[in-house]
C-alpha cells in the first residue's frame, strides 16, 4: 500500500523533474533515465515514456525527432503552457519546503 502511495507522490515529483530539465534544453528519455537515476528515482523505460508521452498529449512537452548515429531519437522540450505549469509547480513546492523542513 505505501509503495502505491509513494509512487504517486514522486510521479509528481519526476513531472517536475522532466520540465525542468526540458526547459533548458531537449532531453531524450535514455538521459533522463540517468538523470533520475542520480537523484534516487528508480524507473524503468517502460515508465518514463508512457509519462512523457501523457505530457506531450497534454501540451507541456513538444516532442522532435532526429537521426542520431543512424537511429531516431526522441527529443522533448517544454512548451509554453509547460513552462506555465513549472513555474507554478516551483512555488507550491518551495511553499510545502518551507512548511515541512522541520
Amino acid at each position: 500500500m505505501e509503495d502505491k502511495v509513494l509512487r504517486k507522490l514522486f510521479l509528481g515529483f519526476i513531472q517536475i523533474h522532466i520540465l525542468h530539465h526540458a526547459k533548458d534544453e531537449p532531453i531524450y528519455g535514455t538521459w533522463m533515465l540517468e538523470e533520475l537515476r542520480e537523484h534516487g528515482y528508480s524507473i524503468s523505460s517502460g515508465t518514463l515514456y508512457p509519462i512523457l508521452h501523457s505530457m506531450e498529449t497534454d501540451g507541456l512537452l513538444t516532442k522532435e525527432d532526429k537521426n542520431v548515429d543512424g537511429k531516431i531519437r526522441k527529443y522533448y522540450t517544454t512548451t509554453d503552457k509547460g513552462s506555465m505549469v513549472l513555474s507554478e509547480a516551483r512555488s507550491k513546492a518551495y511553499e510545502l519546503f518551507k512548511e515541512i523542513k522541520d
